[in-house]
């Protein structure tokens, strides 16, 4: 019996998919639930399973063609099983057996038609076995970028040193990132205060509570769920900073749809944690590794990006000591994180040295006033100094 494999069905925000990788070729035996194609919206990597075992029958569209909502992509024959090699085909590598290197060009002509169309272009053009290189992709899948890197270490020093460059076209998700970016920076009045925050007591109740914390919930106890719960109570007390300009209206929302911001190695994206305020730390910390997991395989759902009122993102994880976060529209503000360094400060007349962090709110100054931003922040600040009167909601 054949089955049709169709786009999975895409919300009205987003229009159309491009087909980014063929998993399986026609002839391939499929098996039920197997990932058969990945497409990319200009949200999400998604994953198309296969529905039944059988073969896949029929292609109907190569890499790179963009498809819509509900469009049939591909054929399968339920319960039929691929052809075995024919009898000549079987008798090949025994005749070629005295030839120990002829059947290395076939290895790397099949290693490289599995590899997306910008990678495949490099890889044929460099020369460059990817079976050689180490993938840095989703499920250590060779990327363009892990190619080029070998190809510039191979060449690095020869002839007064190569300069290697290529052309690659925007993935559709760099694309949406880029319209986002702009789309903020010509609407929206920004404005960014700091601040500054003594985690000391934070830190001491992690590691008082961390053995007890991961043998009750089976998680750690992070940072991100202080933040986010000292957020959403923030937020419940300054409803301004969570609410939203809609033309010439102010949408006030009486909930805490935190989005959290993860990096991938398409791009930032940004998963939504839904009534935060009504959450604790377990479930916090549980909700953002499910959401940093799914973002990194490639999981995430369209309907986990939308919606947020409220975004905070950690460039602290990757080193950054102070920075201007920008917010992503309709929100109308974002709440940095950085690194935490130890910093000599002044305690009760002392000189002593803490672990310290600058935190920043980049805010539409169309609605929120600058007094609402500092106070928010301060707010945050209290907060994260004094984790008991947060635990007890103060």
């Amino acid at each position: 019996m054949a089955t049709e494999i169709k786009v999975p069905v895409l919300p009205e925000s987003v229009s159309d998919a491009v087909i980014a990788t063929w998993h399986k070729k026609v002839g391939d035996a499929v098996r039920r639930d197997e990932n058969l194609v990945d497409l990319e919206t200009d949200k999400v990597v998604l994953e198309v399973p296969a529905p039944a075992d059988g073969v896949l029958k029929e292609i109907k569209f190569d890499t790179d063609a963009t498809v819509v909502s509900q469009q049939v992509i591909a054929v399968i024959e339920e319960g039929a099983v691929a052809e075995a090699p024919t009898a000549a085909t079987a008798e090949a590598p025994k005749a070629a057996a005295p030839a120990a290197a002829a059947p290395a060009p076939q290895a790397t002509a099949s290693a490289t038609s599995q590899l997306p169309p910008g990678a495949r272009f490099t890889a044929e053009t460099q020369g460059i076995n990817p079976a050689d290189v180490q993938g840095t992709g989703r499920r250590g899948a060779v990327t363009k970028e892990d190619l080029i890197h070998y190809a510039s270490g191979k060449t690095a020093g020869v002839g007064g040193g190569a300069r290697p460059e290529e052309r690659v076209p925007m993935t559709r998700m760099r694309k949406r990132i880029a319209e986002r970016l702009m789309e903020s920076k010509n609407s929206i009045a920004m404005l960014t205060s700091f601040n500054e925050v003594n985690l000391s007591q934070v830190m001491k109740m992690r590691k008082a509570m961390q053995d007890d914390f991961v043998k009750t919930y089976g998680t750690k106890l992070g940072f991100m769920s202080f933040f986010a719960k000292a957020a959403a109570n923030a937020l419940q007390r300054h409803p301004i900073i969570n609410a939203s300009v809609d033309g010439d209206d102010i949408i006030y929302h009486g909930y805490a749809d935190i989005s959290v911001a993860v990096s991938t190695d398409k791009g930032l994206v940004t998963p939504v944690l839904r009534n935060v305020e009504r959450m604790n730390f377990a479930e916090i910390e549980d909700g953002i590794a499910t959401f940093a997991k799914q973002a990194r395989e490639g999981g995430l759902k369209l309907e986990d990006l939308q919606g947020g009122t409220f975004t905070i993102t950690n460039g602290g994880t990757f080193g950054s000591l102070f920075s201007t976060p920008i917010v992503n529209p309709p929100q109308s503000a974002i709440l940095g994180m950085h690194a935490i360094k130890e910093r000599a400060i002044v305690e009760n007349g002392q000189v002593v040295a803490a672990p310290m962090m600058y935190i920043a709110l980049s805010y539409d100054h169309r609605i929120i006033d600058g007094k609402d931003a500092v106070l928010f922040l301060v707010d945050i600040k209290n907060q994260l100094e004094n984790p008991s009167r947060m635990l007890l909601g103060m």
